[in-house]
């Protein structure tokens, strides 16, 4: 959500900001809105003396035993006007629905451009793994093994799931066990949040209102979460928090579900796009001048993961028309995948800002005022997708899958899957 003070003050830098996102000019309409609100607000207050000078007379008049027959009706017409008023302004009304559709103000250093191509990439770690023979993709070798079973998948719940079986299910919670032991050890605190969350969940953190389908929504109200990002910074939800507290640090290992609404056709083979997953992921609450430095180390801390695991990859940083909704910054951490002969992402770590907070009245005492949080969130790993990088690099001629040495000790010393 934006600061509807900011953009009356400034409304060129406000529109400006929205033309590196590729977006036409925003102020005319939000300031029309805000213009159509604050005069009700105004008209409202009349309303309310409007009833308190009735009340005042109705009282009057019965003390002088006089008929009040007239007076209650035109109060309760007041009353019934001021009531349909306060329900309006209550639900933000057109300009809150305008600004809880635009997406976040991009941070200075991110660089413009209408897609992926115009991306930086930042730097590179480690080495493509050289191989005297062509490699697989990881649906093939996981398949070949027994272990990855997508028919089975497809007779349960149809396409984009996946069933995986032995060596390769027990990587699933080896991989997970890593994630958090490396997370905890690095300052964040382990969380076990729901998985499913209502509708002020979902628009805390910018999924509603204008991505609700690529969510999925239980009959009785409850919508799944796309990823753990959304309860674990809804914690701090309609709360004031203490700004020595901050920052406060987050991990938590849970299932993601997506229905991929946006993305038919894409990643349709494998595990690299589908309704379920688990991942590990990371939350950060700070203070406005914490929250750069609290990115880096958030990236730092994936790319630390993925350094154990011995996989080659690159940090990217997004260009405005290839970033998320709601972010101000973002890294993306893309993985050699050498059965696809390309970079995949297997992270994305993002600012957001104040953007978030405002939505979800998230703030911080300092002195006399309280200000709004910055918050931060990054995949800390996906699983999936760590599994299928794993599967491609560490694989051998034979079809066999040699264990990265970091993982033996969650996998009972396995060396190879055979």
């Amino acid at each position: 959500m934006h600061d509807i003070k900011a953009i009356r003050q400034n409304p060129e830098t406000f529109d400006v900001a929205m033309a590196k996102r590729g977006l036409p000019p925003q102020s005319p309409e939000i300031l029309k809105l805000d213009e159509e609100k604050r005069k009700k607000q105004t008209d409202l207050q009349e309303y309310l003396s409007k009833r308190n000078n009735f009340a005042k007379q109705i009282g009057e008049a019965k003390r002088k035993g006089e008929d009040v027959a007239v007076l209650m009706e035109e109060s309760k017409r007041t009353n019934d006007t001021i009531a349909a008023m306060e329900k309006e302004l209550g639900t933000g009304g057109a300009l809150d629905i305008l600004l809880s559709t635009i997406p976040n103000i991009p941070a200075d250093d991110v660089p413009v451009g209408g897609d992926e191509k115009y991306n930086k990439e930042v730097h590179k770690v480690g080495e493509k793994p050289k191989m005297d023979f062509k490699p697989k993709l990881h649906d093939e070798l996981g398949t070949a093994l027994s272990l990855m079973d997508f028919d089975g998948a497809a007779k349960l719940s149809g396409a984009r799931f996946v069933v995986l079986k032995g060596a390769l299910a027990r990587m699933e919670r080896a991989l997970a066990s890593l994630f958090l032991d490396m997370n905890v050890n690095a300052g964040y605190t382990e969380v076990v949040p729901p998985f499913l969350v209502r509708d002020n969940a979902v628009y805390g953190t910018g999924q509603l209102p204008k991505f609700g389908e690529d969510l999925f929504k239980t009959t009785n109200d409850f919508w799944l979460i796309p990823t753990a990002e959304v309860p674990l910074t809804n914690l701090v939800a309609d709360s004031i928090l203490e700004e020595e507290k901050l920052p406060m640090r987050m991990t938590a290992y849970t299932p993601c579900f997506r229905s991929e609404a946006g993305a038919a056709g894409k990643d349709t083979r494998g595990m690299i796009r589908q309704h379920q997953f688990s991942k590990v992921e990371m939350v950060s609450i700070t203070t406005p001048e914490q929250s750069k430095d609290e990115h880096e180390r958030m990236t730092a801390q994936a790319e630390t993961i993925l350094k154990k695991l011995g996989l080659h990859y690159r940090v990217v940083l997004l260009c405005t028309g290839d970033m998320g909704f709601g972010s101000e910054k973002t890294y993306d951490i893309e993985v050699w995948m050498p059965g696809q002969n390309a970079y995949r992402e297997i992270s994305s770590c993002s600012n957001c800002g104040a953007f978030q907070a405002r939505r979800m009245k998230a703030r911080f005492k300092r002195g006399k005022e309280n200000l709004f949080v910055h918050t931060l969130n990054g995949s800390g790993l996906p699983i999936g997708r760590t599994m299928v990088a794993i599967i491609e690099n560490y694989q051998n001629a034979n079809g066999s899958i040699t264990v990265p040495e970091a993982l033996r000790p969650y996998m009972g010393g396995l060396e190879k899957i055979s």
